[in-house]
């Protein structure tokens, strides 16, 4: 309509429902939200504590001190330098101690939340079997529970892929027809999380062989980041489909 007010906007959503125009949305249980709340709030506190480190990087750089990599960890390596380099230029003593400071306080909530989260995963039936999945940790497990919420939702496991924005676009125009990159709909955090299992999977020798296999082959084709992304999807739908089931991951199924 030209003129967009709630008066008419009002009977134009009365015959979408009167039509059957929609879709149904699922309204996920209290648990996911309580679980998904937990998940959210260690990734921040993560992206905090990395933004830390970037900074006193960053400082520790314009006093001509170069960061690099040691055994022990960023603190040791960071009080090394400081040590060193603080002679030179007491006053900023005060800006770096603040900045260790907070990092040290991060971390200390990011345990406390693992430790929650791994309290949960303990007593949760649905996460303990995800996770006898190679590669999926309580996070992973947490991150997919909460995302689907319901294994019902779904009535073929493939769909998981497309929900979580793991597969390719479509676009077809007239004789144009091709497929783009994946989509990247959905569960932003999900997704992450379970590429970077599929990334475990494919780079580390931590059991499902048969699906790292199956991502070699394609990386031949492809290259290894697509491989990644695909076997990120095929993880999902395994996931999926052991939680319909109700069984865990068995190597000689995948085959």
């Amino acid at each position: 309509m030209p003129n967009k007010t709630d008066r008419h906007g009002t009977p134009g959503l009365a015959q979408i429902v009167r039509g059957g125009w929609f879709k149904a949305v699922q309204i996920k249980s209290h648990d996911a939200y309580v679980n998904r709340s937990m998940l959210t709030a260690r990734e921040a506190l993560v992206g905090m504590r990395v933004r830390l480190e970037n900074e006193i990087r960053g400082l520790l750089k314009t006093l001509g001190a170069m960061f690099g990599k040691r055994v022990g960890g960023f603190k040791r390596r960071a009080e090394e330098i400081l040590d060193k380099e603080l002679s030179v230029a007491p006053e900023l003593v005060p800006v770096f101690a603040a900045l260790m400071q907070a990092r040290r306080d991060i971390l200390a909530q990011i345990a406390v939340l693992d430790s929650r989260i791994r309290a949960v995963a303990k007593y949760h039936k649905t996460v303990r079997l995800l996770m006898t999945a190679p590669g999926v940790g309580a996070i992973t497990a947490m991150a997919v529970v909460a995302a689907f919420d319901d294994a019902s939702r779904f009535r073929r496991s493939s769909s998981t892929g497309t929900y979580l924005g793991l597969t390719p676009r479509r676009y077809e125009s007239g004789e144009i027809s091709r497929n783009g990159r994946v989509s990247k709909r959905g569960d932003t955090f999900t997704r992450k999380c379970l590429y970077e299992a599929a990334n475990a999977i494919y780079c580390r020798a931590i059991g499902g062989d048969t699906l790292r296999n199956w991502a070699r082959a394609i990386s031949e084709r492809t290259g290894p980041r697509k491989a990644k992304v695909a076997l990120a999807r095929k993880l999902a739908v395994v996931l999926h489909a052991m939680w319909s089931r109700n069984t865990p991951y068995h190597e000689a199924a995948m085959a």
